[in-house]
């Protein structure tokens, strides 16, 4: 392990540069090696160079090949694509990694552990969309077109496995809509059950689910699933579903996974309503941070993170506002930096 792990840093829109300062304080605290080579994006961006993902920042991102990113925010009816999007395709972040886990208790649902696996780069979210014009409507007829590929199907696929594997669950839930949309889905669920025969059989115990039958049972008894894997769009509204089971998008940490690239985020957004009062929840980056660490084997490290978050909100009952608490943004780091010091 080198002295030190080169990383960007890119703080973010809105909220961003606030708890990107106090997940840059905890990571200090628990002796992190990162150096980090300092970018703008987003609102940032185009304020610095015209542009919300910054020529500079890409180059950043293809040197250290590891990031950690605030919310970063796209101006609506702009023309700009979503930054999110463009860096996903620009690095092949093909693995959208969202672990959903309950860290204050008392809520409607109590020691919840799971994670999603979304695929982050096919189906309807390639954007290959247009309208047709029907007697003076330029917009009568909205389509969409989505594509799925064995190859992007199963490279997901073998991620998740092969992350399940290695972190010890037990099982895989595959997602699919394959009754309905049997090619678009229906090649996602057809390559699962081949790898799964291929590689994975008696290594860890498989299960395929309809989405809509998924969400319904995630709600009634979500301790009957351990890691979902799905494709795009299902799995953009599934792990804030999952989110939602433990206290909303504040708790919920991110990780984007390429072949040459991982990007560690905050999954919310930028809320420019309460940039700069000195009240935003850090929770979720910390714990992305905490991914972070993981990536790049400091496991022990993380887990201190994680420990230091759990008992800096339950035992020292230091909270922001969103979770019923008094503490300011630094308030709630500097509670959280004294438990790791």
């Amino acid at each position: 392990m080198p002295q030190t792990i080169p990383a960007t840093l890119i703080p973010g829109d809105g909220i961003g540069p606030e708890i990107m300062d106090a997940t840059l304080a905890v990571l200090d605290a628990v002796g992190a090696p990162f150096e980090w080579d300092r970018q703008v994006a987003g609102l940032g961006g185009i304020a610095a160079a015209g542009d919300p993902l910054p020529k500079a920042t890409l180059d950043s991102i293809r040197k250290t090949r590891l990031a950690l990113k605030g919310p970063l925010e796209t101006p609506s009816g702009s023309g700009y694509r979503s930054s999110n999007v463009r860096l996903r395709e620009e690095f092949q972040l093909y693995a959208n990694l969202r672990p959903a886990h309950t860290v204050i208790p008392g809520g409607r649902y109590d020691n919840i552990d799971l994670v999603i696996v979304r695929e982050n780069l096919e189906g309807l979210y390639i954007g290959h969309e247009h309208y047709v014009a029907i007697d003076g409507d330029p917009h009568a007829v909205a389509m969409a077109t989505g594509i799925n590929t064995r190859a992007g199907s199963r490279r997901l696929l073998e991620f998740a496995f092969e992350h399940a594997i290695a972190t010890g669950r037990k099982k895989i839930t595959v997602v699919h809509k394959a009754n309905i949309m049997k090619a678009l889905t229906g090649i996602f669920l057809e390559t699962a059950q081949q790898v799964y025969d291929a590689k994975y059989k008696g290594r860890i115990a498989f299960e395929t689910i309809i989405v809509d039958a998924c969400a319904m049972k995630l709600v009634l008894n979500p301790y009957q699933f351990d890691v979902i894997v799905t494709t795009n769009l299902f799995g953009d509204i599934l792990s804030d579903l999952v989110a939602g089971l433990v206290g909303g998008l504040g708790m919920a940490p991110g990780a984007n996974i390429g072949t040459d690239a991982a990007i560690f985020e905050a999954v919310h957004g930028s809320a420019p309503d309460i940039a700069g009062k000195g009240i935003a929840n850090p929770t979720a980056l910390i714990l992305a941070a905490a991914m972070m660490l993981d990536h790049v084997k400091l496991h022990d490290k993380a887990e201190r993170v994680r420990k230091a978050v759990n008992e800096t909100l339950n035992v020292d009952n230091v909270r922001t506002g969103d979770l019923g608490g008094k503490a300011s943004t630094s308030a709630f780091a500097q509670a959280l930096v004294k438990r790791l010091s």
